[in-house]
């Protein structure tokens, strides 16, 4: 599995469109492809050299995310995977729902409400090989904003979905923005992990593959409900009461 990150609009949304090829059939699909004169190019020189690509893939129907996808039919004709309020969506996979993409990538469907209720985390898998891409559900050391969903959803589309999979899968989010949430971290806990984490943005402008699940348990506050320092942080016990203070916090900054 090979994994090309796109960034786009950098400076200012700071996203990330993904291009995931099967190392064997070069069957390929794009991940969120919202800026396409961003996204084209590589997708020309990735195609020029022999891949395939298959699919789009949107992880949900906010325009930064899917609002390319009807330039983006206008060069590759092909099947729309996403959230059902995705644009010019073909097909919506249900929650656990699995395909495959070449030979050797298993590709798992997660449904995560609350950023957006059609909200779709992807886990694949070739072989020992996992990575999850997630949207704006987990950030590296954060999560999204509860635009369509409660505190509630939040913990567990965090902490119950995405929290049971292999400590060693990968995170790959929608934004780069975890310089942002480690600033909010550190007024949060102090813990060794989070100063670990705030130690690597100083020196690494993107951070997206650069950590595993077992690593955001670890440094975002967002799944550390029952943490007692952030509990006392938030002056709350219960983890929906905590998890909605922490973000209220988190959006006052």
């Amino acid at each position: 599995m090979h994994i090309e990150s796109i960034p786009m609009w950098e400076g200012s949304g700071n996203n990330y469109a993904y291009l995931v090829t099967d190392d064997k059939t070069k069957e390929a699909v794009i991940i969120d492809p919202a800026n396409p004169q961003e996204v084209l190019p590589t997708l020309k020189k990735a195609v020029d050299g022999g891949v395939k690509l298959r699919n789009i893939i949107n992880t949900h129907h906010h325009h930064d995310h899917a609002g390319g996808n009807a330039e983006m039919l206008k060069s590759y004709d092909i099947p729309i995977i996403g959230g059902k309020d995705c644009e010019k969506v073909s097909k919506t996979p249900a929650h656990g729902e699995t395909f495959t993409i070449g030979d050797g990538i298993k590709v798992k469907a997660l449904h995560t409400p609350c950023h957006t209720q059609d909200s779709i985390c992807y886990l694949f898998e070739d072989g020992e090989d996992r990575v999850v891409f997630t949207g704006d559900t987990l950030f590296i050391g954060g999560c999204g904003r509860f635009f369509e969903g409660t505190a509630e959803e939040m913990d567990t589309a965090l902490n119950k979905t995405l929290g049971a999979l292999p400590d060693d899968t990968k995170v790959y989010p929608g934004h780069e923005y975890t310089k942002g949430n480690v600033k909010f971290a550190v007024t949060v806990s102090q813990s060794e992990a989070i100063k670990k984490l705030e130690s690597f943005v100083g020196s690494n402008k993107q951070t997206q593959g650069k950590f595993t699940i077992g690593d955001e348990k670890q440094h975002n506050v967002f799944m550390r409900l029952d943490d007692p320092t952030v509990q006392k942080y938030t002056g709350k016990t219960g983890r929906v009461d905590v998890m909605s203070k922490l973000r209220e916090a988190k959006n006052a900054m």
